[in-house]
């Protein structure tokens, strides 16, 4: 059924710029886009229904590109330690950080996962977000992997959410192979994923590669294992040291880098030649007090796209807003509105290997967007927190935002 969007504006996000249409339409045919441009030159739809928008902006569906949505229990007592100044290297060697929630995601059910999942993924679509990322990685072992990926799974087929699942049982070493970690490599790479994507679960692999977690050596066997099973890469990379991690991932066409406070220039120019994006994520940075920003004139200097994400994860970036990050985005990394959102448009469904469908506002592309009641995009980055009046659509449907 086709249906007409009347009297907005539109921020499409082509080129990942605002590309504004003022004083917009647009025509959808079920879950499509088929058509978009100034009113005025309105194709005829004959006797399709129409949706006065009241003069509102429209943006494409916002896309959250880094989550770690499905995870049993919370770290806010390790917040409290690091606001006593200790720090996340010390937290981990206690047996916190991720350790501490491998434990409370295995002692979880499925269903007590998806239960906790689907509230913190209900904030993001309140937020404005129709697509996301879950990543698994505190399971560590397959079982548990594979229960974490069947929850991202479903949570994308009982909401409204387009979900894409990425295995990253590379997150850190499970107790039961401590002081073996080229051993846990091997159960990854041999077993793991070759099971987890038989099944279905796995839409792209991941890997943390830091000294906390896995070295550059063996994170590319993953990256081999990946390789054989026909799934794209991304990866957890410079975010405490540099082990030029994203050059690794360029060499194997990964989708993204995520992360990169310790990037240097040499690792932006791999990501340039590689069309691989840049993914920062404010929300840890804030968390962790960092000081060391990722070096946003040299991604601007060689074009690399830039994308922005919550990271959502219990111990470093409790993040429920998306549009929290865009603001956060501007104050601490310097990035402009405009390229804030594109980060959670067209860059982040470039972040994902979904540009071809999602991210901007074009004929042929799905019709998720957001319809705001804001007076310029710019907006979107401007008021920190709160919740904004907006219009939700999702595949052509307007999504109830109250249940």
């Amino acid at each position: 059924m086709r249906q007409v969007w009347r009297h907005c504006h539109a921020a499409t996000m082509a080129g990942g710029a605002y590309s504004l249409i003022e004083h917009a339409a647009i025509v959808t045919r079920a879950d499509r886009i088929e058509w978009i441009g100034p009113e005025a030159q309105l194709p005829n739809v004959d006797a399709a229904p129409v949706h006065d928008l009241g003069g509102a902006w429209v943006t494409p569906g916002l896309i959250d590109c880094h989550t770690h949505l499905v995870f049993g229990d919370d770290r806010s007592r390790e917040f409290e330690q690091r606001l006593q100044g200790v720090d996340y290297a010390t937290i981990a060697a206690q047996g916190g950080g991720i350790a501490s929630t491998v434990r409370a995601t295995r002692a979880a059910t499925e269903d007590e996962l998806y239960a906790s999942a689907r509230r913190r993924a209900v904030q993001l679509l309140r937020d404005g977000v129709t697509t996301l990322e879950i990543k698994s990685g505190y399971g560590l072992d397959l079982e548990n992997e594979r229960k974490m990926l069947r929850v991202a799974r479903h949570l994308g087929q009982t909401l409204p959410l387009t979900v894409q699942a990425t295995c990253l049982a590379a997150h850190a070493l499970p107790p039961e192979f401590q002081g073996r970690p080229d051993d846990y490599i091997d159960e990854v790479t041999r077993r793991m994923l070759p099971a987890l994507a038989a099944e279905g679960l796995v839409d792209a692999v991941d890997a943390f590669c830091e000294h906390l977690a896995f070295t550059p050596a063996q994170v590319e066997r993953v990256f081999q294992a990946a390789a054989r099973l026909n799934l794209p890469v991304k990866l957890h990379a410079e975010q405490l040291s540099s082990l030029h991690g994203a050059s690794l991932a360029a060499r194997h066409g990964a989708l993204s880098a995520d992360h990169l406070e310790y990037l240097t220039e040499s690792d932006v120019r791999a990501m340039a030649k590689a069309g691989t994006v840049a993914v920062l994520l404010p929300g840890a940075f804030y968390a962790l007090r960092e000081t060391q920003l990722p070096p946003l004139d040299l991604l601007r200097q060689h074009g690399v796209p830039i994308a922005i994400s919550t990271d959502l994860n219990p111990g470093t970036s409790p993040v429920l807003s998306l549009r929290l990050m865009l603001s956060m985005a501007c104050t601490l990394f310097r990035m402009t509105p405009e390229e804030a959102l594109a980060g959670v448009t067209a860059n982040g469904a470039r972040a994902l290997g979904l540009s071809a469908t999602r991210g901007t506002l074009e004929a042929g592309k799905v019709a998720d967007f957001v319809v705001w009641d804001i007076a310029h995009p710019a907006e979107l980055a401007y008021w920190v927190g709160g919740d904004l009046a907006k219009r939700v659509v999702r595949h052509g449907a307007t999504v109830n935002l109250t249940g």
